[in-house]
């Protein structure tokens, strides 16, 4: 476990997707590891915050001292209104920004439909000492294009191993790979997509497309059990988090984050220069 103090068991292992999970049996108003509620919590992701933020500032001074390479791709999946904005602005919103790199992948472009699917996402990978988020990813291209039937299913296939190849190098070049999906209810996205309705200033959030999106829910659930099943590795894990309770899905990956660089055992980078000659220095500026 990690220097956070709320947590009764480990999130980490316990929201794991291991061999035999299943999606369909999985609950998605739970909070594992966590006894409260959404006070509680509140009170636990400000603690958490400082511990990440600490974390995050090591990790991106020993790249630009220690000459270390180690760096995380956090990547969120999940469907409308589940809550990756909110991961981004309440759990990456506590760290230094200059150590953030934040890619959100749309409907390809003209220019990204001409290259090989990986092409947009090699692009915009976390470079040494930050933390790479990806609101949607890679796997956009083995969901919708399942889903609505936009590449024929051998190129789908064909997708799944490339998929594993491409994170199998991000690991080799000192990349941690934390995959979450925010698993939402039905009932739960429904309110969110009306509150969205009634409200003029989240007018802008809504999109009557994720009605469309909403109908299909049996068939995403199946096209995320195939995910889970084919690119959940052990250097590349696959989590899903309960996201009906917003704040249980912010503290979970808020817990990942700072699991995988104390992981890393990361220590403040030494000076390159000598600390008691420049102390002198500037005692007789």
């Amino acid at each position: 476990m990690s220097r956070e103090s709320f947590w009764t068991a480990d999130p980490a292992d316990l929201l794991r997707v291991r061999e035999g999970f299943r999606l369909a049996d999985t609950a998605t108003d739970d909070h594992p590891g966590f006894e409260g509620g959404k006070s509680e919590a509140k009170k636990a992701l400000a603690e958490g915050a400082d511990i990440l933020a600490e974390l995050q500032e090591k990790l991106f001074a020993g790249s630009r001292m220690g000459g270390h390479k180690r760096r995380i791709l956090l990547v969120l999946q999940a469907m409308d209104t589940a809550g990756k904005g909110g991961i981004v602005k309440h759990v990456m919103g506590a760290v230094d920004p200059q150590g953030v790199h934040l890619a959100a992948f749309k409907k390809p472009t003209e220019e990204e439909l001409g290259h090989d699917f990986l092409w947009r996402i090699s692009k915009e990978t976390p470079g040494p000492g930050m933390i790479g988020v990806f609101d949607r990813s890679h796997y956009e291209d083995v969901l919708i294009a399942r889903v609505r039937e936009l590449a024929p299913p051998e190129e789908i296939e064909r997708r799944y191993d490339a998929i594993n190849e491409f994170e199998r190098g991000q690991v080799a070049n000192g990349t941690t790979v934390i995959k979450v999906m925010l698993h939402i209810s039905g009932d739960a996205q429904k309110e969110r997509l009306q509150e969205r309705l009634d409200r003029p200033d989240k007018h802008w959030k809504f999109n009557p497309g994720d009605i469309d999106e909403r109908l299909l829910a049996p068939a995403y659930q199946e096209a995320y059990q195939l995910v889970f099943d084919r690119t959940s590795k052990p250097d590349a894990p696959w989590f899903v988090i309960p996201a009906d309770h917003k704040w249980y899905a912010r503290l979970a990956v808020q817990h990942l984050l700072i699991d995988a660089l104390e992981g890393m055992e990361l220590e403040w980078p030494a000076a390159d220069f000598d600390v008691a000659e420049q102390r002198a220095r500037l005692a007789h500026s």
